[in-house]
């Protein structure tokens, strides 16, 4: 097919992906092995090609052409030519029309057909085989977009919260406003409502300081959950680094407008915006995969090859393929689209997805990896906060704790804890302490601070808190999967009955546990984050992997909140007391060997007032612990002393207070009481946290 109209000029390799200078646009994509690439224009639907130009040249493996005449709202794919030697790596398949990697914007979508497979499917040696169908009808196409300018806030637009007082919120952008009833019907469910003045109100009542987003970059529909009748839901399936997913758009045409106002306005409700960002895999699956993007243009750069044999891939993350970040083009494609979500949006942080993924080097996960280093020393992400998914499928995949500075990480150790604890289980008491300190024995080298802990008991993977205290086996049923998928063991307990009931001493006791849990959170040293929807009891009906369910499963029941799961009022109250007491929230790990106002800056007692001993430690049935904190609050010229007082048992108990000059006053309890005495001694209800403080002078003494 020839163009019949303008011809390509070399053009320049850099940038990649395509831009308009306002005369023309330049196209620019790498591949280390394809023999020629074809730029395919289409009609403004895409839907029928008009043009087929091959990239007249190739520098440093990067292949580019330049369209005069070309603009903003062109339609256009790729072909790549080249060898289709699957036992070699590569799968050049020139009747497949590919994805621009860097794509920013798209028009139309995935339709699943046979047709956008390189090979003909139906044996176990199939992806052998070469198919000849073209793809182009069923594939989405890249368009062209104006460059936009760079984003720019009013000075101090970006909230840029410090670690030590953040406040996380993982959150779905359709699910959490897709039943508020406060919103035009239109917007719910979209980067519009995220930015809604309701919801904003919502975060902000609630202390919350960012949101953590569940994927927003565009991601395809897997083909298995199509054709059982489901939808991928979290987003971790991604078709393209570049571009908002059109459907969290009221209208999908406007999508990047859309998501960039969301941002605007959660900034200025004080609220920053992190995106969960999936760089260790591709929604191309494995070896017997579509063939969309990444494995038509060079399968064997862009993707991690097996040592025994190039025809399949490593696999490390459970999708099917791991993207190969020991190579610099892919290093390069990651760095630009982190850079592009800050540049054009004004992002403010991101969650790495399988990070372990990102760090394994050819001789397992390595900290040091260049991929770490490249984004430590880029002067984009300079101050913005980073979060690491501390694990994979691979070998060794479980790296908590090992990340290189200025990452925080998502503290599962942390997780499995306060479950263990609260459900009762024996020798937790020892563990607790140390989640109560900011993890230390994985946080504290390399001068690493609290905050690199990222508390968490409940998130979007898993049982939602509401869950975790109603059904201690999952039911995924729905998923179609003859409920074999998610996690198998939940450290949950329903406490008498699996499921909903309506048995008062049962809920009671489920409340009361989950209260507890999320009290927890906030008393530990480190940032912690809260499942959205827990604070007004979100269920899930006891799915723990709802993945695939975009519907009423997932989405937030706004006007249904069942009597007694409200916790948005403690949690505001909590996130009020975390902002008042730098004890709580200090970024340096405390080793009771400081002393501030004549008292260790850290001390533990039992419920006698005794300090505990090496022996008491080591009981395994001790479910009390009285934890005293005590830090230098210098703004403030005072001493900021708290008392934690955990009852993790199944009976009221009292607790002998140490003695405070200036004594004690009631803070907080998980319990739900109002303010109570303080003396010499308090009765902490079964199954609850309380908080006590105090301040003394600098220089006073104890």
């Amino acid at each position: 097919m020839e163009s019949g109209g303008a011809k390509l000029r070399a053009g320049q390799p850099y940038p990649l992906g395509a831009h308009w200078d306002g005369v023309g646009v330049n196209f620019a994509v790498f591949s280390a092995h394809a023999e020629r690439i074809e730029l395919c224009v289409f009609d403004p639907r895409g839907q029928r090609e008009l043009a087929r130009m091959t990239l007249p040249d190739c520098t440093d493996e990067v292949h580019h052409g330049y369209l005069p005449g070309a603009g903003p709202g062109l339609v256009y794919g790729y072909r790549a030519h080249g060898p289709y030697r699957p036992e070699d790596g590569h799968r050049f398949n020139a009747h497949k029309l590919l994805l621009d990697p860097y794509a920013k914007a798209f028009v139309g979508r995935l339709l699943w057909s046979d047709a956008l497979y390189g090979y003909r499917t139906g044996s176990a040696q199939a992806d052998l085989s070469f198919d000849r169908r073209d793809s182009a009808f069923a594939m989405p196409k890249a368009l062209v977009v104006a460059p936009g300018p760079a984003w720019v806030g009013a000075a101090g637009a970006k909230p840029r919260h410090a670690w030590a007082d953040t406040v996380l919120y993982e959150v779905h952008v359709r699910g959490m406003t897709k039943c508020r009833s406060d919103l035009p019907v239109r917007l719910r469910g979209s980067f519009a409502g995220l930015a809604q003045p309701p919801v904003i109100a919502h975060l902000r009542a609630l202390g919350v300081t960012a949101v953590e987003l569940l994927p927003v970059q565009a991601f395809a529909q897997d083909r298995f959950l199509v054709e059982r009748g489901l939808r991928q839901y979290w987003g971790y399936s991604t078709l393209g680094f570049f571009a908002p997913e059109p459907h969290y758009a009221a209208d999908p045409a406007q999508a990047s407008a859309e998501f960039a106002g969301a941002v605007r306005a959660l900034h200025e409700g004080g609220i920053e915006v992190i995106l969960d960002v999936v760089y260790n895999h591709t929604c191309e699956g494995d070896e017997r995969g579509p063939t969309l993007s990444w494995r038509g243009l060079d399968n064997a750069s862009y993707y991690r090859a097996s040592a025994e044999t190039a025809r399949f891939g490593v696999n490390d993350t459970g999708c099917g393929n791991m993207l190969d970040l020991r190579h610099p083009r892919v290093v390069q494609m990651v760095l630009d689209s982190l850079r592009h979500w800050i540049e054009a949006y004004g992002v403010d942080g991101f969650r790495f997805d399988l990070a372990t993924s990102l760090g394994r080097e050819t001789g397992g996960f390595d900290p040091g990896a260049g991929f770490f280093d490249a984004i430590r020393q880029d002067p984009f992400l300079a101050g913005t906060k980073l979060i690491a998914e501390p694990w994979d499928l691979g070998p060794g995949g479980y790296q908590l704790g090992n990340f290189p500075p200025g990452f925080a990480e998502w503290n599962a150790d942390c997780r499995d804890t306060l479950r263990r604890f609260w459900r009762g289980d024996s020798g937790q008491r020892p563990e607790l302490a140390k989640r109560l300190m900011g993890s230390p024995e994985l946080f504290d080298h390399r001068t690493r601070k609290p905050w690199a802990s990222i508390n968490i008991v409940t998130v979007h993977d898993g049982f939602s808190l509401r869950d975790l205290v109603s059904y201690q086996q999952r039911h995924n049923e729905a998923n179609g999967e003859d409920n074999r998928d998610g996690a198998s063991d939940n450290l949950s307990h329903h406490w008498g009955v699996e499921g909903e009931t309506e048995d008062a001493a049962v809920l009671a006791v489920r409340q009361r546990v989950a209260r507890a849990m999320l009290a927890t959170l906030f008393l530990c040293l480190g940032t912690p984050m809260i499942l959205g929807g827990d604070e007004i009891g979100r269920s899930q009906g006891g799915n723990n992997n709802g993945y695939c369910q975009d519907n009423a499963i997932s989405w937030f029941a706004w006007d249904a909140v069942a009597s007694g799961w409200d916790f948005r009022p403690m949690i505001a109250r909590l996130a009020e007391i975390r902002r008042a007491h730098v004890s709580l929230r200090g970024d340096k790990f405390l080793h009771s060997a400081t002393e501030n106002g004549g008292l260790a800056d850290t001390a533990w007692f039992d419920e006698t007032g005794a300090a505990l001993t090496p022996e008491a430690w080591s009981d395994g049935a001790a479910q009390l612990l009285m934890l005293r904190r005590a830090v230098l609050d210098a703004p403030r010229s005072a001493v900021d002393v708290t008392l934690v007082l955990v009852n993790g048992s199944d009976a009221d108990r009292e607790f002998a207070l140490p003695a405070l000059t200036g004594g004690w006053r009631f803070e907080f309890g998980s319990d739900g009481a109002d303010a109570r005495e303080v003396d010499a001694a308090l009765m902490v209800p079964s199954r609850s946290i309380s908080l006590l403080a105090g301040s003394l002078p600098v220089h006073a003494d104890a």
